[in-house]
């Protein structure tokens, strides 16, 4: 059962860490690149500040964001903000977002993100804390995905594995690291099986790393859809 208050906690401490770690950059380095293409480590910050306004629409019965191009035009007008601003903003957001979930509420209830997906608004939390988490990863200022706590790494690998399941261009497969299994892809006996420390598989599949220190046996390693 998913315990949203529980992740809640979560959030706050990985949103701490981040902050900490955010406060050596300086105007020169929060205009560099992050690990994400085409976006600075502005970009980076803006988006997670802009993101938890956006949660608290979710859990509030407001669209997400008012339209892709409003959401994509907000993060550009904040990433070139000085790093004392950015900081400010992604407390500031995340007290907001704090405060909506203190509200009273239903979480078994049935909430609806981007692109008409939907899914139970307890797992609203654990949605931010995989924002904060991975993009502080993507800042590129030290922390990597080996430093991502063990029940974040085990939980994003069964999140991320049962959003491929079913995709006709993922063949079955099953991924381990040789502790836990998952299985993913279109229905069938597996085709594949991709095995490696956990870090590298949450890498794979979340688009951070090309999978090349996995073992693939079976066939080649699958291509993966973008998030």
């Amino acid at each position: 059962m998913i315990d949203h208050v529980r992740d809640l906690a979560s959030v706050r401490d990985a949103t701490d860490r981040l902050l900490t770690a955010a406060t050596k950059l300086n105007n020169d380095s929060i205009a560099e690149p992050s690990r994400l293409p085409g976006w600075t480590r502005g970009h980076v910050l803006a988006h997670l500040a802009r993101n938890a306004d956006a949660l608290v629409n979710v859990l509030a019965g407001r669209p997400m964001y008012s339209s892709a191009e409003a959401r994509d035009a907000d993060i550009e007008r904040d990433a070139p903000r000085p790093p004392a601003a950015q900081l400010d903003d992604v407390r500031e957001s995340m007290a907001r977002f704090e405060a909506q979930a203190a509200v009273p509420a239903d979480w078994s209830r049935t909430i609806e993100m981007r692109n008409g997906v939907t899914d139970s608004a307890s797992r609203v939390p654990f949605r931010r804390w995989v924002e904060v988490d991975l993009h502080h990863v993507d800042l590129d200022i030290g922390y990597e995905l080996e430093d991502l706590p063990e029940e974040f790494v085990q939980r994003e690998i069964a999140f991320l594995a049962a959003r491929f399941t079913g995709n006709a261009g993922v063949p079955p497969t099953r991924i381990t690291d040789g502790t836990h299994a998952w299985s993913t892809g279109r229905e069938g006996e597996p085709e594949v099986v991709v095995s490696g420390p956990a870090p590298d598989l949450v890498g794979w599949l979340a688009g951070r790393r090309d999978g090349s220190a996995l073992t693939a046996e079976g066939g080649l390693l699958p291509a993966l859809p973008p998030l």
